[in-house]
């Protein structure tokens, strides 16, 4: 009888085994059979497909009118230029999800990716090559930088700038190489169980671990999808998520935030009560509501970061799902 099992042995150890910076070994056991790779495959796929990073996604060169131009006194001509633009990694200071970059050089110099580093913006890329400008060349360039997944053509975007702009493919995944090995190991005498060994290197732009955090938010919000018919939370997760500070801190009304009166209006004439639902809006869709000016949109920014989120705020997928079931229950 003690072959016989009436659930699936639930992996206890994990553990995270750092190879330098950007390079680290994800480490989980032990697995049944058959288990290990039936998580370790999607984790993967989410890795590379849905990390977050950053990427120039169009460029304004003083002088140039496309991409196949020349600017006097640079070495490269605007096509090897682009080529190594998108070859730097940027990233994006503040918690920003998009950025103009304004930039200026007089020759004779090197640019590198050092360079390009401002208060807005970091380089994980310092020593990448972008142009040599000779002793009478001025380069004055801006560049467009944004946040995204995956990779998106020039042409799903050309529509959003302005026809001085030359607009870039943009490659936006932070992960260079995920892959998984599984292992046999010994649990209690028996052979048949697994370990999986998940290589996760990236280019700098996230932490291998916060890459690995993301890739698990993703797959747990693609499966949240059933929990209306079928929950695959635990009732104590489920009461836990909805007795914390955090939860009852964002069902808060937006009286608490001591907003103007002109800020407050607006967003309660467009419906908005809870604090939450401002956390849940993206800054676009916030900038969107009707009457907002630009100073009440700096106000409520600033209010709700005093308030210990922000908006956009990247919330786990269990707390994100029962803030959104309260405000629809409101």
């Amino acid at each position: 009888m003690n072959n016989i099992k009436a659930t699936p042995l639930t992996p206890q150890d994990f553990v995270v085994e750092q190879i330098s910076e950007n390079e680290a070994n994800i480490i989980a056991y032990p697995f049944e059979t058959g288990y290990a790779v039936s998580l370790a495959h999607p984790l993967r796929r989410f890795l590379l497909s849905s990390s977050v990073g950053y990427a120039p996604v169009a460029v304004k060169i003083e002088g140039a009118k496309h991409e196949f131009d020349s600017v006097r006194g640079m070495l490269e001509d605007i096509s090897d230029f682009i080529i190594n633009l998108k070859g730097i990694r940027f990233k994006l200071n503040h918690n920003n999800t998009e950025a103009e970059a304004n930039y200026s050089f007089v020759g004779p110099c090197e640019i590198k990716g050092q360079d390009l580093e401002n208060e807005d913006v970091s380089i994980v890329t310092p020593d990448n090559f972008l142009a040599t400008l000779n002793e009478d060349a001025t380069l004055n360039f801006t560049v467009k930088i944004y946040q995204g997944i995956g990779y998106v053509p020039s042409e799903d975007i050309r529509d959003e700038f302005s026809d001085d702009y030359i607009v870039l493919d943009a490659f936006f995944t932070p992960v260079k190489r995920a892959t998984y090995k599984i292992e046999k190991m010994l649990v209690d005498d028996n052979p048949n169980f697994e370990r999986v060994i998940l290589n996760i290197l990236t280019d700098g732009q996230v932490s291998p671990l916060d890459a690995f955090r993301n890739s698990l938010n993703v797959m747990h919000s693609q499966l949240s999808v059933f929990n209306s018919e079928i929950s695959i939370q635990s009732p104590t997760t489920i009461e836990t998520i909805e007795e914390s500070d955090e939860l009852k801190k964002l069902l808060a009304s937006i009286d608490d935030l001591g907003l103007s009166a002109r800020s407050y209006n607006c967003l309660n004439r467009s419906d908005i009560k809870m604090i939450g639902e401002i956390v849940l809006m993206s800054e676009n869709d916030l900038k969107n509501v009707k009457n907002l000016g630009k100073k009440s949109f700096e106000e409520i920014l600033e209010k709700v970061e005093e308030f210990g989120f922000a908006v956009g705020y990247d919330l786990s997928a269990e707390l994100k799902n029962a803030l959104i079931k309260k405000i629809e229950a409101q």
